[in-house]
């Protein structure tokens, strides 16, 4: 009986540790998009084709492309943080966490 006990403890463990898991990749995932909305879809469109009137005097590429889906999280961290070209800077303005949420998010891109 304790066996059985022990058992259905480590099961419901591990069904709430995977709850947990999954709610908060949830969040981050909303979070994430939130940031997006607020902090670069004004330039890189709320779909992130780079298809606004900013976008296309500035030349900004599709956040789905191959080209930018190539770079690496380290580089577009960097982009992020540090700005690009005409892109300012955001280290200041988001926390790292916010700014590593965004390149999960530029990620998603490439799979919609």
């Amino acid at each position: 009986m304790a066996n059985m006990k022990t058992v259905l403890k480590r099961a419901l463990l591990a069904t709430l540790a995977a709850v947990i898991v999954v709610w908060g990749t949830a969040l981050a995932a909303q979070d994430a998009a939130g940031t997006y909305k607020a902090k670069c879809s004004a330039c890189h469109g709320a779909d992130a084709k780079g298809d606004t009137p900013v976008g296309k005097k500035m030349g900004i590429k599709d956040l789905a492309s191959p080209e930018v889906q190539k770079m690496s999280d380290v580089e577009l961290t960097a982009a992020i943080a540090d700005g690009k070209n005409k892109m300012p800077s955001y280290k200041k303005s988001l926390k790292p966490e916010q700014i590593k949420e965004l390149v999960g998010y530029i990620r998603s891109l490439a799979k919609k």
